[in-house]
């Protein structure tokens, strides 16, 4: 099933933050969009929850260096 979720993500600090954190998550099985925004301290994310969870997404921004503070 198709899950959208928005995270509140911090410390991206310009275009290729947004490109770093964009490039991570669509290289995992089952996102299907992502859209990160350093303006707004966002990533929205679409995602098939059967393929991939939201705590695997969470651990690959952070394991980026982007702390994920909600969702």
């Amino acid at each position: 099933m198709i899950e959208s979720v928005v995270l509140t993500v911090t410390d991206m600090k310009c275009g290729g933050c947004e490109a770093n954190v964009t490039g991570k998550l669509t290289a995992i099985e089952g996102v299907i969009s992502v859209k990160a925004s350093f303006k707004e301290d966002a990533v929205s994310i679409d995602f098939d929850n059967e393929k991939t969870t939201l705590a695997s997404i969470k651990d690959t921004i952070a394991g980026a260096g982007f702390p994920v503070l909600s969702d």
